[in-house]
Order: C-alpha cells, then sequence, then structure tokens
C-alpha cells in the first residue's frame, strides 16, 4: 500500500524498548507496532483502478525498538494556542507515560506556548514529574499557560539545542501544527536528531485526518445546551424565532454535531456547505 504520509526516520532503531510487551503477544492491544503497518485512508476501494495502491497511514503504535535512549534522553512539552478542555489530561499522560513506561528521566515544560523558547520573553522552563502533574487533570486549562502567534523557528531550535531536548510534544491545533512544522523544518535544515511530535488539540475539530480531536465533544456538549435554552425562550413567544452561532472558524463541525444531538435545530448553516442569505433561495 501507498503511505501518504509517511514518517520520517531520524536513524536506525536499535534500542530495545522498555515496555512489558512484545510482537508476539495473543492480545492485540498489547502488541508492539511494526513499522509497515497501515492504516487505510478510505475503507471503500475501487475495483476498477486495481493497479493503484490505495492510500493508508502508518499505524500508530509501540515500536519494539527506538532511536533515542529513553533513559537518557531529555523531552519537553509546549501548548500552544486557545485553551480547551483536556489539556492537562494530555500533558499529565505525557509525563506518566514517559517517565513509568519508557524510564525518562528529565521532562520540561515550556511555558506561554512558544513563547517560552525565546530567552526575549524570560518565561521559566518547568520541570515536569510525576508528582507535579498528579492531579492536574481536574485542573481546566493549562498548568503550561499558552499563547498565540508564530515565533522565530530558528531561536525555537537554538532553545532546543541549549537545552539538549531531543523530543518535543506540540500540543495544539492548526496554527501551532504549522510552527511543528515549520521547526522539524529547522531541524532537518541544521541535521540535528529531534523528534518533533504534533498533537492536535482543538475545539473545531478542523484537522484533515483527525475523527475527533481532543475538546471537541465538550464543545459542541456545552452548545446543545446553549441551544436548549434558547430553544425554551423562542418557544415561549407567538413566532418565535432564535440565530445562533457557534464557534467553529472556517468549519461547521461544532454546529453540525449540535444540531444532530438537539432535535429542536430546524436549519443549520456549516461553512462547508454553499448557501446564499439573499434572493429566491435565500
Amino acid at each position: 500500500m501507498k503511505k501518504e504520509y509517511p514518517v520520517k526516520q531520524l536513524g536506525a532503531a536499535q534500542i530495545p524498548s522498555s515496555l512489558p510487551i512484545s510482537s508476539s503477544s495473543k492480545y492485540e492491544d498489547f502488541k508492539f507496532v511494526n513499522d509497515d503497518n497501515c492504516i487505510l485512508h478510505d475503507v471503500a476501494v475501487s475495483s476498477t483502478n486495481e493497479d493503484q495502491a490505495p492510500y493508508s497511514f502508518e499505524q500508530a503504535g509501540p515500536r519494539a525498538h527506538s532511536y533515542f535512549d529513553s533513559s537518557k534522553v531529555r523531552a519537553g512539552i509546549v501548548t500552544c494556542g486557545g485553551l480547551c478542555p483536556g489539556i492537562n489530561n494530555v500533558i499529565r499522560t505525557i509525563v506518566m507515560q514517559l517517565h513509568h513506561n519508557y524510564g525518562v528521566q528529565r521532562i520540561h515544560g515550556f511555558r506561554y506556548g512558544f513563547q517560552g523558547f525565546i530567552p526575549g520573553y524570560q518565561h521559566d522552563i518547568m520541570d515536569m514529574t510525576p508528582a507535579n502533574v498528579r492531579n492536574i487533570h481536574n485542573l481546566g486549562g493549562s498548568i503550561l499557560s499558552s499563547s498565540r502567534g508564530p515565533q522565530d523557528p530558528g531561536e525555537i531550535v537554538d532553545c532546543l539545542e541549549r537545552n539538549n531536548i531531543r523530543v518535543l510534544f506540540c500540543i495544539g491545533g492548526d496554527g501551532t501544527l504549522h510552527g511543528a512544522h515549520a521547526i522539524a523544518e529547522e531541524v532537518e535544515r541544521r541535521n540535528e536528531k529531534m523528534s518533533i511530535i504534533g498533537i492536535p488539540k482543538t475545539i473545531d475539530n478542523d484537522i484533515p485526518y483527525c475523527v475527533k480531536t481532543f475538546g471537541f465533544e465538550t464543545a459542541f456538549s456545552k452548545a446543545v445546551e446553549a441551544v436548549q435554552a434558547a430553544h425554551s425562550e423562542a418557544y415561549g413567544y407567538n413566532y418565535g424565532v432564535v440565530i445562533i452561532k457557534l464557534m467553529g472558524r472556517n468549519s461547521g463541525f461544532i454546529a453540525a454535531n449540535t444540531s444532530l444531538a438537539c432535535p429542536d435545530v430546524n436549519f443549520v448553516l456549516i461553512p462547508e456547505v454553499p448557501f446564499t442569505m439573499e434572493g429566491e433561495k435565500g
């Protein structure tokens, strides 16, 4: 099968994984994943085009061998862009998994988004340990705080080099992932050995190939409450009409899913489907 987005490798993975699982486990969820394993982009495959292999993605999951020595590597975490429910859960899970399952001892949190890498902002770097993230899943927002807007990828990579960070987790939405890509390009340009990992975070659910990003479900469930309240208001008046505008930037996932979850909605307009407000069909 043809991989649409093959994952680049830093080099040969020769260090055995510290995870207590094997490739021969009878339990499918507790097996190492081979690099050749693929997930089909579309479950519907045309039988009329047998010469073209269907597009697929490399399957995520634990590998039997890794490139970095997890007992010596330093990892970093940064959260960028708008806040959404679940960020602290993700931070906590990364820290707990790295520490307990992979044996990573040095994990650093960069505060206030990509600003945290820029010396001019003078933001402190936070040491991330199981002890200081144990209960953060009960808190809203991000323990690392956040910021919006791009920063110079060169300065960011300079900071990673100074702190000997070899694995960086970037938690964010469309803009953050574009920024992470720019960082990865700068790392590659310098021929450095760093792994830049993007974790999609957006209530808009507008990142391609992600079925559901964390925070999205909470967003539209809260929107349902607003619609139900507005419906009660409209129902109390003769010819009552309510127009509700929901978030989503250029995507209609929140509006569409809110409408599916709330049968009181009569019409839903989303950016993906052209519509006009004026004229015969407006």
